[in-house]
């Protein structure tokens, strides 16, 4: 029964037209009856347009949210209480922005959950498409979202399990090689030190060796002195006497025998006194106490892959040869035949070669085709290779040094010198690094330009007669007469490659694109191989004993001294264009 002055509120489940309608509630609940204008979400009430604006306006209800008609729902919001309840329960949500205000609305144009002041704020009903999340969550039940998000949930979740399964392998695989790491370094901890045992072994029998040498000379000084000294004491005594008692042909012949005995005592006397008892100092080995200053060791990642060196030349093509002339290179105050035993470019126009039967360092204008400089040594220089555009480096065999020379100004220069721990042979350098191969004992070694040593190589499987040498990036080749064959190594050292087609290979140079041109001085040939030293084949013969040579990459010239002992050979380089 309808009480006077109240209008029954129209609701969703009125069945006549005009209840189908939205009223003002407000208004609705005083007189007169208007058409809803818009929505309250705070007051969760429609709203006239009068009561619209006012709402507004209102201090306490102007931050509320309003939608307008567009957005307002379209039916009359009257819920039971325990739907009320239910609905104030679902927003709990604290807004991140708004601590106070609850999550009640979505924004589709930004793709997010906001609160009334959000609404109110940044994302209004002009500017956004805004709903209140009661008017379309309704579809998300069973929807394709919700098993799309369900499906990306399991993945992730698949995924996380999965990753921390194989981080707990991965770790547990590290943490195994980890205890390897630690055991190898006790068990190379453990060989150093036997070797260091070793070591102080041999110094202390050394020293244990020149105590009993002294200890020996002593007791043998000690002995000839005591006995020289009772014999004297005795010849003494009788010669005194028979000097007393005026014996006269006795004291003769006692006199006379004493001369004798006297000379062989000064002997004795003077071959004591030439034994040499020194005192001794300890001088630490200078190469132990450098590897002290450094680490036992590093740790390296392991790899699954095969570790392969940079792709070098598998073929060698076939190329056109044609004699370009010859370059004397006797000096004029030369004294004896030459002996070219390596030589660089350092330009197309400039070469640089050892003259060893000359003990001197030429310099060469290959356009001129003259000697334009010589610096004269007190030795026997080997072999030269380039450390900068204007220092060379030289071995000197004999004395065991490398000599470094400037090259500036095309004038010849000595700087300072290097000494190392062998008869050193052949040199080359790249990026700072010096390669050297030793005679004896036969061996590499890779050290930097302050005579550092980063690396030793030697074996009897692998030297036994290293002579040449020449690098790159990725590779060191080294020819080897005695063991008839041109060794490829890595820069660790590992033997990866070797040629075996070559009766007595001596002088060997990289051209530019990575083969290798080698001298074989039995066969009077130069040969051009692969870069992996798999195949070669000839590229010059009837040659006469070809020993050191250069390439210039520029002009395609091969240039190479012989050691045929001929004048007529020996005292010339020659020019070979190979294209």
């Amino acid at each position: 029964m309808a009480v006077p002055g109240k209008k029954t509120l129209a609701t969703a489940s009125t069945s006549s037209d005009e209840d189908l309608q939205v009223y003002c509630q407000p208004c609705d609940e005083e007189g007169p009856r208007r058409p809803a204008y818009g929505y309250c979400t705070d007051c969760q009430e429609h709203l006239c347009e009068t009561c619209f604006k006012v709402h507004k306006k209102h201090k306490l209800s102007k931050h509320h949210i309003l939608l307008d008609n567009e957005s307002m729902p379209k039916t009359l919001q009257l819920s039971s209480t325990s739907d009320h309840t239910s609905m104030s329960a679902d927003f709990r949500t604290p807004c991140p922005k708004h601590k106070r205000e609850m999550i009640k609305f979505y924004c589709h144009d930004h793709k997010t959950l906001l609160c009334s002041v959000c609404v109110t704020l940044e994302h209004t009903v002009t500017s956004c498409k805004v709903n209140y999340i009661p008017d379309i969550s309704a579809k998300v039940i069973n929807s394709k979202e919700y098993h799309d998000i369900l499906k990306v949930i399991d993945n992730i979740t698949d995924q996380c399990h999965k990753m921390l399964e194989d981080v707990k392998k991965m770790t547990g695989n590290s943490n195994s090689s980890l205890a390897d790491v630690l055991a190898d370094i006790k068990t190379f901890r453990k060989e150093i030190n036997q070797r260091l045992d070793e070591l102080e072994r041999q110094v202390e029998d050394a020293a244990k060796a020149i105590q009993q040498e002294n200890a020996k000379n002593l007791k043998t000084t000690e002995t000839t002195c005591d006995d020289v000294t009772k014999s004297l004491k005795t010849m003494f005594d009788s010669i005194k006497h028979l000097n007393t008692s005026k014996q006269a042909d006795r004291l003769f012949m006692e006199l006379k025998s004493a001369e004798k005995m006297i000379r062989y005592y000064e002997n004795t006397i003077q071959h004591i006194s030439a034994y040499d008892v020194e005192e001794y100092n300890f001088k630490p080995n200078e190469i132990i106490s450098t590897l002290l200053e450094t680490s036992l060791g590093t740790l390296t990642k392991k790899t699954n892959k095969q570790t392969r060196p940079p792709p070098t030349s598998t073929s060698v093509k076939s190329r056109n040869t044609s004699h370009q002339g010859e370059i004397c290179v006797k000096s004029s105050n030369d004294e004896s035949r030459c002996y070219i035993t390596g030589m660089i470019l350092l330009t197309p126009d400039l070469l640089i070669i050892t003259d060893k039967t000359n003990k001197a360092i030429k310099m060469v204008d290959t356009r001129s085709q003259s000697v334009t400089d010589k610096l004269q040594l007190d030795t026997e220089p080997s072999k030269v290779s380039s450390v900068t555009s204007t220092e060379l480096a030289v071995t000197l065999t004999n004395k065991k040094n490398i000599q470094f020379i400037s090259a500036s100004s095309k004038k010849l220069t000595k700087k300072h010198t290097l000494n190392v721990d062998g008869e050193c042979f052949g040199i080359s350098c790249h990026e700072k690094k010096l390669v050297v191969t030793y005679l004896r004992p036969a061996k590499l070694q890779i050290l930097d330009t302050n005579g550092t040593i980063l690396t030793t190589i030697r074996g009897e499987n692998i030297f036994t007669n290293p002579t040449f040498v020449t690098t790159n990036s990725s590779s060191i080749y080294v020819s080897d007469w005695n063991m008839k064959s041109i060794m490829r190594l890595n820069w660790q050292g590992e033997v990866i490659g070797r040629y075996k087609g070559m009766d007595e290979p001596k002088g060997i140079i990289l051209s530019d694109d990575e083969t290798v041109f080698a001298c074989d001085q039995h066969r009077n040939v130069i040969e051009e191989i692969s870069g992996d030293l798999s195949k070669g084949k000839v590229v010059l013969k009837d040659l006469k004993s070809p020993f050191a040579l250069c390439w210039c990459a520029q002009t395609k010239k091969l240039y190479f001294s012989c050691f045929f002992t001929d004048t007529r050979y020996d005292n010339y380089l020659q020019i070979f264009r190979l294209s």
